[in-house]
């Protein structure tokens, strides 16, 4: 007599199907969504940087992974929700349990994909968003230098370089140096300072974001109201940190974020910067973010079966409003753990990890609940959603149709 468990495949490979239409089909609705929201900031980068169609491309692709960091523990949580919603409603979860297959026995697919999902979204979050961030900001720091290679021409004055005025007779083809240079910089000062140099040349360093100027044979000229110092020099080196417009949180693309470093970084930066500072505990809450943001979405993901079980036959089906209930208040309870993990003096580790623990015990206790066929939420609260969820609906239809 053998042992052996075997597992229903076919069972297993049509629930997974189920789940996985639906998740698709959410993840490029909210793609597509997202892909709007920021394609307006990123026109105007396109414009005032007047970047090729090549590089926006690029410049796009490098924040899909950010993107999907937050639709994809959306779109499994609605795939699961809408695949058991269907499944319920069509009576075949009855059908199942009447062939005496259990709840629990349909939980494996949904553990399988949920699990799929969730370390994707832990291989965007750990691994290609630093990765993405920092090829970002070292393809805007090339579109900014070419700008200003192709600003500054002989016997023009060019302000490409922001508060320096430069000017240059002349510049050789082949080495691109510059002779008999005239440079304006007002970089906090009320008076200009003047520089004038018999040549110099341009550089930029990649690594540190930064253009540098260097000035050979020339003078320096720094007016003031009470007195002027003229100050002669046989080199002279300007350090020009570049601030093209980013759309990465507003954050200027010289500085070495959180969101650039790897997962090792964060730490060592955290223990450098000391783990009880601020500025260490803002990296140790990176780092725990981007650990607990994949774990969320499995939990999100598992979530959404005991929800879409609330549908069946004659009954309303409200799963979708509860589970973009639930999708909302676990971001809130992830947004306060943030700012209790930076702000307060309360482990980091519990603030960030609270808002998975306390899902995954109200998981658990709806999917025991789901198995004994009892209401995981009572239906006043579920009708109550539903009608807000509806209500949102009907105005965003009257609007809608009063802007056409």
């Amino acid at each position: 007599m053998s042992n052996t468990i075997r597992f229903p495949k076919l069972l297993y490979s049509y629930l997974a199907t189920e789940m996985l239409a639906p998740f698709f089909a959410s993840f490029v609705i909210m793609n597509s969504v997202f892909f709007l929201v920021k394609l307006i900031p990123f026109l105007n980068v396109v414009l005032e940087l007047e970047i090729n169609f090549v590089d926006f491309v690029r410049l796009f692709l490098y924040l899909f992974p950010n993107m999907f960091l937050y639709s994809m523990p959306m779109a499994a949580m609605m795939g699961v929700i809408i695949s058991f919603t269907r499944l319920s409603s069509d009576a075949e979860i009855l059908a199942f349990k009447a062939s005496g297959i259990s709840l629990y026995q349909m939980i494996p697919p949904v553990l399988l994909v949920s699990a799929s999902i969730a370390l994707l979204t832990g291989y965007f979050s750990t691994s290609l968003i630093p990765k993405s961030e920092i090829a970002m900001k070292q393809l805007m720091f090339q579109v900014a230098k070419e700008k200003i290679d192709k600003g500054i021409k002989e016997h023009q004055f060019t302000e490409a370089l922001g508060d320096l005025v430069v000017y240059v007779e002349t510049i050789d083809k082949d080495s691109g140096e510059w002779g008999n240079v005239w440079v304006s910089d007002m970089r906090g000062q009320v008076n200009p300072i003047i520089t004038m140099a018999q040549s110099g040349t341009m550089n930029a360093q990649v690594d540190a974001m930064m253009v540098t100027i260097t000035l050979r044979n020339g003078s320096l000229h720094r007016p003031d109201d009470d007195r002027s110092q003229v100050i002669s020099f046989d080199q002279y080196t300007i350090n020009i940190p570049l601030q093209p417009p980013t759309v990465l949180d507003g954050e200027d693309v010289t500085r070495r974020s959180a969101g650039s470093m790897s997962m090792a970084q964060l730490q060592a930066a955290a223990t450098e910067l000391g783990r009880d500072t601020r500025k260490g505990r803002k990296k140790l809450t990176h780092f725990h973010k981007r650990l607990g943001l994949p774990v969320g979405c499995f939990i999100l993901s598992l979530l959404g079966m005991p929800l879409g079980l609330q549908a069946g036959p004659g009954k309303k089906a409200a799963g979708v409003p509860l589970g973009l209930a639930f999708f909302i208040l676990y971001y809130i309870l992830f947004t306060v753990g943030i700012n209790i993990a930076e702000d307060t003096k309360t482990p980091v580790v519990v603030a960030m990890w609270m808002p998975n623990i306390i899902f995954l015990i109200v998981t658990l206790h709806f999917i025991r609940q789901a198995a004994n066929e009892r209401a995981v939420i009572p239906d006043s609260i579920k009708n109550a959603l539903s009608s807000f969820f509806s209500h949102l609906q009907t105005k965003f239809r009257k609007f809608w149709g009063g802007t056409q």
